[in-house]
């Protein structure tokens, strides 16, 4: 693509990060190596509206699907996050007599679920059926579809207006955004919001998690470039709330024009961008240059490592890890298994760098000597649960926000 998806504006290139397989694609075997899928991961900034963007745009129907293996209800810390989130929803959006909450992307219904035991009509939207099917299991209403202008015009029909249209880690993965629009100025009620939390870009750059860039984040969004889409589209960003989980989020509230005042948070935000010239041409040139100091300090200790006879292996069979292996070049002669909680991953191989999966559960001794954390995000509740590694002279290796035995 040579134009923004947003605005049309010129995209400058400022990283590339090779070919790179799909990142939640892992193999039932070595028979799949062959037809595996591969596409090139540029990172692009809009000199027009600044939004940060992936230059190559992957089918969606390669991602989401039905043997999507990703389940949000999986962590106990994100489980906790989208309960007080749903709580807030209903304390400040939801309270009328008819309010009515549409989630995109809801995944497993980890959200949705206390919302619907609040009694509050609710409907889920989401794409991978496997997933959905999950959601649907709990007794949750979900609808199996992409969202984009037509599903938002079926929705209202069978189910009227919207007070909430809310997604996590689901927006930033759609680069189709005016149909998206579109479907909410269809959808929601005059006085409606659209809140949804992503990546944010402050944070990756901060950092150094580069990992936060694969195919399904087509967006790393900041308040800048999210102000200035709202703004094409007819709406206006309101509030902005910073956010722990997943690495560094921001969570962004969109108004119609003129519905509501933005909070000072708002201004704040987009004053602390401009003073660290988050988009400026230099900022993004130094952090790719970080990113390939990263990658040989990992690389340079993985091999050292191995050299000195030492097991490794690796503990979170994330979607970002791809980014990083297929990056790198880590494979099974560096990493021997990655280990996951995830049913869907365990006894397959990792996307393009075919790592083997295991499951969490035989992350048991006798240990390895080292383990490379691809779940940095949940550290703390991994070293908490795997507190006997410690203790039996395991060490964690982390390469955010920089390569450390930790």
């Amino acid at each position: 693509m040579s134009g923004c998806r947003v605005c049309g504006g010129d995209v400058t290139t400022f990283l590339d990060l090779g070919q790179q397989p799909l990142s939640d694609a892992f193999l039932l075997g070595p028979e799949q190596i062959e037809s595996e899928f591969f596409y090139h991961l540029r990172v692009g900034s809009c000199r027009s509206c600044h939004m940060i963007q992936l230059r190559d745009e992957v089918p969606r129907e390669r991602m989401f699907h039905e043997e999507y293996p990703y389940r949000s209800s999986l962590s106990s810390v994100m489980r906790e996050h989208f309960a007080t989130t749903a709580r807030s929803l209903l304390a400040t959006e939801l309270s009328g007599p008819d309010a009515f909450l549409i989630e995109l992307g809801c995944n497993d219904g980890v959200l949705l679920g206390t919302v619907a035991e609040a009694g509050v009509r609710h409907l889920g939207v989401e794409p991978s059926g496997g997933v959905a099917e999950v959601a649907r299991g709990r007794g949750l209403s979900v609808l199996t579809a992409f969202f984009e202008e037509k599903t938002a015009r079926r929705v209202l029909d069978e189910h009227g207006r919207a007070d909430v249209v809310y997604a996590a880690n689901t927006f930033c993965h759609i680069p189709y955004l005016d149909s998206v629009f579109a479907g909410l100025d269809v959808l929601l009620t005059p006085d409606g919001v659209l809140v949804f939390e992503d990546p944010y870009l402050g944070d990756i750059v901060e950092r150094g998690s580069f990992d936060q860039i694969y195919d399904e984040h087509f967006y790393l969004f900041s308040a800048t470039s999210v102000a200035s889409m709202a703004n094409r589209f007819g709406f206006e960003l309101v509030d902005v709330v910073r956010l722990g989980v997943h690495g560094g989020e921001v969570r962004y509230t969109l108004a119609r024009a003129g519905a509501r005042v933005p909070s000072a948070a708002v201004a704040d935000l987009l004053a602390e961008e401009a003073g660290r010239a988050l988009h400026a041409p230099g900022t993004l040139e130094d952090f790719a240059k970080r990113v390939d100091r990263i990658c040989d300090d990992l690389v340079g200790l993985l091999e050292r490592l191995r050299d000195e006879g030492r097991r490794v292996v690796a503990y979170g069979a994330t979607a970002k890890s791809a980014t990083v292996t297929n990056r790198t070049g880590i494979g099974p002669d560096l990493v021997a298994t990655v280990y996951d909680s995830t049913p869907e991953k365990q006894g397959r191989l990792t996307p393009g760098a075919h790592i083997p999966v295991s499951p969490a559960a035989e992350f048991t001794a006798p240990y390895p000597d080292y383990a490379l954390l691809f779940a940095w995000n949940h550290a703390d509740e991994i070293m908490q649960r795997e507190s006997a590694f410690r203790e039996a002279g395991g060490r964690w290796i982390s390469y955010v926000p920089d390569v450390r035995v930790m």
